[in-house]
């Protein structure tokens, strides 16, 4: 080999280093920013034993503050059937922390100038005018009796964003406040993975709405709805979209809806007990995507999650790479919800939380816990979880970030609020 060739190669390999490195965040010993290593080994301790109790398959957390990575863990093993170790690079499918991503997406949007928060959804989904409400959903023995009137309002932009556009989900039927609609959502195919972004819009267009928009907070296929207008907006699908306006600009390598077949050897699978009797099933993101759902449909690591909540912590910013506005990130992570909107049966953020244009927000010191926050914990914070066992929060006033990942549905919850608590705790600063 030439001189020439081999300096091109080394230069080749440096570069793919530096891509490496440039991706991930600063490290520093915990002591440095406030918090104790004694006490963060407790994550270890604790949620370690439920992998060596076979309760959950493996996990990856990262804990950092002051925007430097104090506790970065691989625990367990990645493919219970395989019994290949967890790594610290490994690919979750994160679910419903897939939303915050598309919520950036849509602020970048508005912050161009090309769609307002205000504007009817109908202006850029014209089959999403004139829509109905069913009026009872709740009594009704079978969807053929559901009753609707037209709806009074239209959805907003800005209801895609608060989940109160009065959509709902399908799977939600056995759940608190589930019904009739939740079953016609069901029947319509709405559920469905095989289909695009713009089918699932023609497909629940064709359905009532749950609540009249703007009155009630009710999780729903908002997000997925929000990932379509994206793309009539943007000319682009919403992959490509996140790649060019967020994954690539934050060094987010391993976030996509799709893992790509060099990486799949990294994708991280659930006990097999725990892909059974579920409503919403696992998803394989090995093959190519069709239903490219900005609810629910990407893949990623913790540390890519990491990297684009410290982006959100720095109020739109990361390593010299603005994504957002400063006001844009507080208006996003500032409660919009507030006593005008009815909290709905089934209120996610929980006592003491709100709703802002990103995910639950803390809006007071705590009087009971929430269903994925512990009691301990600031206001101003805000955090979003995933189906499949994926968690993450963000305290300002700490200047704290957390993920959590694992892939069991079973184990969201315990792991979540646990995970949380041990961080919290190492706070001695």
């Amino acid at each position: 080999m030439s001189v020439a060739r081999r300096f091109t190669v080394a230069f080749a390999l440096w570069l793919v280093a530096f891509a490496v490195l440039a991706a991930d965040l600063p490290r520093a010993k915990p002591e440095s920013v406030g918090l104790s290593s004694e006490r963060l080994e407790s994550i270890r301790k604790v949620i370690g034993a439920k992998v060596d109790a076979g309760e959950i398959p493996g996990y990856v957390a990262l804990v950092a503050r002051h925007g430097k990575v104090v506790y970065f863990e691989a625990y367990g093993v990645q493919n219970p059937n395989t019994k290949k170790p967890m790594s610290r690079d490994a690919i979750f499918r994160i679910y419903s922390m897939t939303k915050p991503i598309t919520s950036v997406a849509a602020m970048i949007l508005v912050e161009e100038g090309k769609i307002k928060l205000a504007d009817p959804v109908s202006m850029y989904l014209p089959e999403l005018a004139n829509l109905t409400v069913a009026t009872n959903a709740a009594t009704a023995k079978d969807s053929a009796e559901v009753q609707t009137r037209p709806a009074k309002n239209p959805i907003r932009v800005v209801d895609l964003l608060l989940h109160t556009s009065g959509f709902t989900y399908g799977f939600f039927k056995p759940f608190p406040g589930g019904g009739q609609v939740e079953q016609m959502y069901l029947d319509g195919g709405v559920n469905d993975l095989d289909i695009t972004n713009a089918e699932l819009v023609t497909r629940i267009s064709k359905l009532p709405l749950k609540y009249e928009p703007g009155t009630t907070w009710w999780y729903s296929r908002s997000t997925d709805v929000l990932g379509r207008l994206i793309e009539v907006v943007s000319g682009m699908t919403l992959g490509e979209f996140f790649e060019k306006r967020i994954s690539k600009p934050l060094g987010m390598s391993d976030t996509a809806f799709q893992v790509a077949p060099g990486k799949v050897a990294r994708l991280v699978e659930p006990f097999d007990d725990d892909k059974k009797g579920l409503t919403l099933l696992y998803t394989d993101p090995t093959k190519p995507v069709k239903f490219e759902a900005g609810g629910q449909g990407l893949t990623s690591t913790v540390m890519d999650y990491a990297r684009f909540a410290h982006m959100l912590l720095n109020r739109g910013s990361l390593d010299g790479t603005r994504i957002l506005g400063k006001k844009t990130v507080e208006l996003m992570t500032t409660d919009q919800v507030g006593p005008g909107i009815d909290h709905g049966p089934f209120f996610l953020p929980g006592q003491s939380h709100g709703y802002g244009l990103l995910g639950a927000v803390r809006t007071e010191g705590p009087r009971a816990p929430a269903p994925l926050n512990p009691m301990d914990g600031s206001v101003g914070e805000y955090y979003w979880a995933g189906y499949a066992g994926t968690y993450f929060w963000v305290d300002p006033k700490e200047e704290l970030v957390g993920v959590v990942m694992t892939q069991s549905v079973k184990q969201l919850l315990p792991l979540a609020t646990t995970f949380k608590t041990l961080v919290v705790q190492s706070i001695v600063e």
